[in-house]
């Protein structure tokens, strides 16, 4: 079997209601690009990455020339031609690189008639669980969805439970005053006696509020805090003062990083994305870094359509020391 097209077409799929987080909002809609590598056996794959328009749909053409021809099955192999040290310096292709794996990844799958947690080495569970997502959310176009109260952020969380059986909660913040969302987050946990629950303000905050937050939630039942501030030398100096494990998909995404963490560590819990780490086979090896380490691990969501939820499923089923709920924002597409 041999590559013979490469193609990327960007996607807009609708939001229920905007998003709010610290850096702003998701305006209603989630932007993605679709890659689809075709084989001389008339196999397509599919691959998924974050954004979209002219310049994904480029950077994802410019790389036919090194693929056509090759053998999807050979992705080491395509990994160090596309996203060798010297080419990653000069061009950001993680991303796209874990979407031609995916894409590759389906192909091996369709070829060979096995799912794909098989070729990366075999279901451990037959079932991943999934995290509620609660945001902020402005109202949408017809005037419903807003979450800014205390009452609305239980209300939503309550009808996720009653939609999804969901058991853990995930709390978007950075968007209001930490105390109010601290408000916000206690009466999520009170509302949901025996469920989990986590807290990600995307490393807004101070060292010094991160401090005081986290010590506002350490009676709880708090799976982490992710990423209360940015920085490996910020997440270090909140650690020290805090009981409550943090958490990062934003300080520790790369495997230098994951090294610096193991020599001085600043955060607990690994989030796995398969696009930001360059797709699952990369998530994998950095969870059994993990293992060897007793870092604790859990899959990570950056806004995923069908494909990369996919592909979250089987990284959740192969990686037998995933320690928590996967985070997902799936239940807020329309």
């Amino acid at each position: 079997m041999k590559i013979t097209d490469l193609r990327a077409t960007t996607v807009a799929v609708p939001l229920e209601a905007p998003l709010r987080h610290a850096n702003g909002c998701h305006w209603g809609r989630f932007v993605r690009t679709i890659v689809e590598v075709e084989t001389d056996t008339g196999l397509v794959g599919l691959g998924e990455m974050g954004g979209g328009g002219e310049s994904a749909v480029a950077g994802i053409r410019a790389l036919k020339a090194y693929l056509v021809g090759r053998d999807p099955a050979r992705l080491e192999e395509m990994r160090f031609l596309l996203a060798n040290p010297t080419a990653s310096l000069y061009n950001n292709r993680t991303q796209m690189v874990a979407a031609i794996e995916f894409a590759c990844l389906d192909l091996m799958g369709q070829a060979w008639g096995v799912p794909v947690c098989d070729i990366l080495g075999g279901r451990v569970r037959d079932r991943v669980t999934f995290a509620s997502y609660v945001f902020y959310r402005y109202a949408a176009a017809n005037g419903d969805g807003t979450i800014r109260t205390i009452d609305q952020v239980v209300e939503f969380a309550r009808a996720m439970k009653a939609a999804h059986g969901f058991t853990t909660h995930k709390m978007k913040g950075g968007v209001f005053h930490p105390d109010y969302e601290l408000d916000c987050y206690r009466a999520l946990a009170a509302a949901f006696p025996g469920d989990r629950f986590r807290f990600d303000p995307n490393g807004v905050w101070s060292t010094e509020q991160a401090i005081r937050f986290g010590r506002g939630i350490e009676d709880l039942d708090n799976d982490y805090l992710e990423d209360p501030v940015f920085g490996l030398a910020g997440m270090r100096s909140a650690r020290e003062r805090l009981r409550v494990p943090l958490a990062t998909n934003t300080v520790v995404v790369n495997f230098e990083q994951l090294a610096a963490n193991v020599l001085h560590r600043a955060v607990d819990v690994i989030l796995l994305d398969t696009t930001f780490w360059g797709g699952i086979r990369a998530c994998v090896k950095a969870a059994g870094v993990c293992e060897t380490f007793q870092l604790g691990v859990a899959v990570h969501s950056s806004g995923e359509l069908g494909i990369q939820l996919a592909t979250m499923l089987h990284l959740g089923a192969v990686v037998p020391n995933l320690s928590f709920a996967a985070d997902a924002h799936y239940h807020h597409l329309e």
